[in-house]
């Protein structure tokens, strides 16, 4: 992928994004050239440790999360953190993590992410649901529960 071209469409990403404590947003992150590793599941383990550092500062609720091969879904409730620096510590944290246990250095993760704010009319258990079936859709596995990267409130 033309790397301008994303670089423009980082920024559109952010274009007219809000932050509301309290409400819910599924977020989505892809990994850099979309390689795929988090089939290291040590080094998807590190993005986790991330996602929970930052629910229990009580930055965000942790509703939800599937950590695939070359992204994540995480479906949150805002608290204390906007969006555009919460999903930064989470990047850049977990970079410095996966970059140490590597011996690498450099960019993890492509530039933006995507966020869709919930509406209190949607169903967040099934949009949970539908995070935590990634792995089937993708034929990954045959069952959720073989598929180690994930977890649910409500699961």
């Amino acid at each position: 992928m033309d790397s301008s071209r994303f670089a423009h469409r980082g920024h559109a990403l952010r274009v007219g994004r809000i932050s509301e404590p309290g409400r819910p947003y599924l977020l989505t992150a892809v990994t850099l050239d979309r390689k795929p590793i988090f089939q290291d599941w040590t080094l998807a383990r590190l993005v986790v440790t991330e996602m929970r550092r930052l629910h229990d500062s009580n930055d965000v609720r942790s509703l939800a999360w599937m950590v695939m091969p070359d992204h994540l879904h995480w479906l949150v409730q805002l608290e204390s953190a906007p969006l555009q620096p919460l999903m930064q510590r989470l990047k850049s944290r977990s970079a410095i993590s996966i970059n140490k246990v590597r011996g690498n250095s450099g960019r993890i993760w492509q530039r933006g992410f995507h966020d869709r704010a919930l509406r209190r009319e949607d169903d967040l258990q099934a949009m949970a649901r539908y995070v935590v079936a990634n792995p089937l859709r993708a034929g990954l596995v045959r069952h959720v529960g073989d598929y180690p990267l994930w977890d649910a409130i409500w699961l």
